[in-house]
């Protein structure tokens, strides 16, 4: 008998990917008619007030709008996630740059930003691995955040993230600056064709450090992998076993070596990874200023908040989406 060919849904990889597609779409679908919803009732709200010549409407008018706009200017940036990895899941790892338990005092309050960014999305968090400072914070720190369209937001991100405030740390409460650096990748799940020579590997084993994990401090479960031609170091603590940690590492690296593949020339390649810089002065993305006056200011899209307690809460929102609608301009100009 003639053995039938493997179907689509015979493949739980590519089915899981289509149905998590699928249930994208819809959701879309059901936030543009919920807005056609909105802007209907808008509409009848403002025909009543007209008709009656009541002012007392014009404030649930306004809120209103208000909501609608809001739900519409979110759709729409949703527009702009049309890249190849955009709807993955992200990786990020912060480091602390120079200045000891400053710094990594200042990674530690990044780390907390984007968990509660990650928490007001709906999303979820896993940490691959984790280096608690000497003193205080986090020296440095890989984790993942699940959720559609991850790393199209999250991309906007990597770079040097700089700090400037009143030092806890320092006796004569002098004002201080940090820096910490932070690497966005995508989450590629699919197993890529990328040819690694075991030559090319050095693997290395460790203890886990930090919370969580009943392993934690009790064996060398940890994997870091060196790529030694490009450099490139990934590390895996979360898993329950060593073999685990090693094909995670492994993932995340081929992961990272197939976007340097086939991203080869610097101006694509500087899109997905983002540019490997300094983590000191005169290379930040973003400065976040606590003292003498508050603000927070990007520096690629000059967008910028005097609230600093709501985006270091969580609140990213603003900066990512004057990202996205900037990138989008800037490469449009260039087409």
């Amino acid at each position: 008998m003639e053995m039938e060919a493997p179907g689509f849904w015979d493949d739980p990889d590519r089915s899981n990917q289509k149905m998590k597609e699928l249930k994208n779409l819809k959701d879309t679908a059901e936030r543009i008619d919920r807005l056609g919803g909105q802007y209907e009732d808008i509409l009848t709200l403002i025909e009543m007030g007209n008709e009656e010549n009541d002012e007392t409407m014009v404030a649930e008018i306004r809120g209103e709008l208000d909501a609608f706009i809001a739900e519409f200017e979110d759709l729409r940036i949703g527009t702009l996630l049309f890249g190849e990895y955009d709807k993955n899941n992200a990786i990020l790892r912060l480091n602390a740059g120079a200045g000891g338990t400053e710094s990594c005092d200042w990674c530690g309050m990044l780390y907390r930003m984007y968990t509660r960014w990650a928490e007001r999305k709906g999303f979820s968090v896993e940490v691959l691995d984790y280096l608690d400072g000497d003193e205080a914070g986090i020296k440095s720190v890989t984790f993942q955040i699940n959720g559609v369209n991850a790393y199209g937001y999250l991309k906007s991100e990597k770079g040097v993230h700089r700090l400037v405030r009143i030092s806890p740390f320092n006796a004569q409460g002098k004002r201080q600056t940090s820096f910490v650096s932070l690497d966005v990748m995508p989450d590629i799940e699919e197993d890529l064709d990328v040819d690694i020579e075991e030559k090319d590997l050095r693997i290395d084993t460790y203890r886990s450090s930090g919370a969580g994990g009943q392993h934690i401090n009790k064996t060398s479960s940890a994997v870091r992998i060196t790529h030694i031609p490009t450099g490139t170091v990934v590390q895996c603590q979360n898993e329950r076993s060593q073999f685990q940690n090693k094909d995670k590492a492994m993932q995340m690296l081929k992961a990272k070596l197939y976007l340097l593949k086939q991203e080869a020339n610097v101006e694509k390649l500087s899109d997905i990874r983002g540019e490997v810089k300094e983590i000191g002065w005169g290379n930040q993305i973003r400065s976040y200023v606590l003292q003498p006056y508050t603000m927070v200011k990007d520096h690629r899209t000059d967008v910028e908040t005097g609230n600093v307690d709501a985006v270091l809460d969580g609140d990213l929102d603003p900066l990512i989406n004057g990202y996205l609608k900037w990138i989008s301009v800037t490469k449009g100009a260039q087409a």
